[in-house]
């Protein structure tokens, strides 16, 4: 049931929609919510707000899980601020479970970690919606929206859920990084969330989080990832070879792409035997999602949306030789898919 445009155009069937949810909720066992690998703040803040939701209008608690780490240093100290209690994974046993929601990704989609031949029964999201999420009961899917956490900020508003100042923070700053502060990919949802949730948040939290304390080895990938970037007309390529932490390569991409003459950005690193792409342009003729579904195809993983995007690749082996044939065969890929011309680039740091 649902459909996300039809539901963000019509109050009465949202509404309709949000109390059909709760009352098929109620009463149906243990609940578990489902975020993608690697959970960012959007992810992170649309989890606590069902949770909530669920535990005010139903009275029942509800599991949040992930996969992989919560690397990104404002993402972990997000969690510890804001007391998130969310349980990797493999420590759960998934058969306990009656119901399972997803929010900020959809089944089998290959960025999170719910086997994929299991049932998924809600999914809430803001990525374009894929064939299986169809076979889901309750779909919430709104490409338009920048942030899936405004989405379930309407479900509180709804629902007349009491957001505290904590669940306030948690909202706030997930609107705020995933649309950039309203300076990309926004609609009038995102704009109305941000304006109402800045007033009842924790500032001093907000700020910890915002400018967190990092690790030396930090700055040891910021120096790798610009002393390699090489720039291919205005496409900038750089690669971060191995690394604890995926997150770092989303974060360079980030970076990368205020660099002057710079449209498009694709970063790649090895890591926990797999390959992490991230992909940002600035471009609006540009969906990034669907460029790096292209160039990844048959691969591995990969979505996103309109200016930003993420995959994986598992690796068949750790030789060298093998990583050095992938990397050149995503790279033609990428200079195909983009138009580039200028195949041998310049880098982005010259030599003095």
């Amino acid at each position: 049931m649902g459909a996300g445009c039809m539901l963000s155009n019509d109050p009465r069937l949202f509404r309709q929609f949000v109390n059909d949810l709760v009352e098929w909720l109620r009463g149906k066992g243990r609940i578990l919510i489902v975020a993608h690998d690697a959970p960012d703040p959007d992810a992170l803040a649309s989890a606590c707000a069902l949770q909530a939701l669920i535990l005010v209008r139903t009275g029942q608690e509800a599991v949040i899980t992930y996969g992989g780490v919560i690397g990104r240093r404002e993402n972990r100290v997000m969690v510890e601020e804001l007391g998130i209690e969310a349980v990797p994974i493999h420590l759960l046993d998934l058969d306990l479970f009656d119901v399972v929601c997803m929010v900020d990704t959809q089944p089998g989609v290959g960025n999170n970690a719910w086997p994929p031949e299991r049932p998924v029964h809600v999914v809430i999201d803001h990525h374009p919606l894929r064939e299986g999420t169809a076979r889901c009961h309750w779909v919430d899917v709104r490409e338009e929206f920048g942030a899936c956490a405004t989405i379930l900020y309407e479900y509180l508003v709804v629902k007349g859920v009491y957001i505290s100042t904590r669940l306030a923070t948690m909202l706030f700053y997930a609107i705020k990084t995933e649309t950039q502060d309203l300076g990309r990919e926004w609609v009038k949802a995102d704009r109305d969330a941000y304006q109402e949730l800045i007033p009842l948040c924790n500032n001093h939290i907000l700020a910890r989080i915002v400018h967190p304390k990092v690790p030396q080895d930090y700055f040891v990938s910021f120096h790798r990832a610009m002393a390699g970037a090489r720039i291919y007309d205005k496409v900038l390529v750089f690669d971060l070879h191995n690394v604890a932490n995926p997150d770092i390569v989303a974060e360079m991409a980030d970076f990368l792409l205020r660099a002057e003459g710079v449209e498009t950005v694709f970063g790649l690193a090895e890591c926990n035997g797999g390959q992490v792409l991230s992909m940002r342009t600035d471009r609006e003729d540009l969906s990034a999602g669907t460029i790096l579904r292209d160039i990844v195809g048959e691969l591995g993983h990969a979505g996103g949306h309109g200016r930003i995007a993420g995959g994986q690749i598992p690796l068949a082996s750790a030789d060298a030789a093998n990583r050095r044939r992938l990397v050149t065969t995503l790279k033609r890929r990428l200079f195909a898919a983009l138009e580039v011309s200028n195949r041998r680039g310049q880098r982005l740091l010259s030599p003095r």
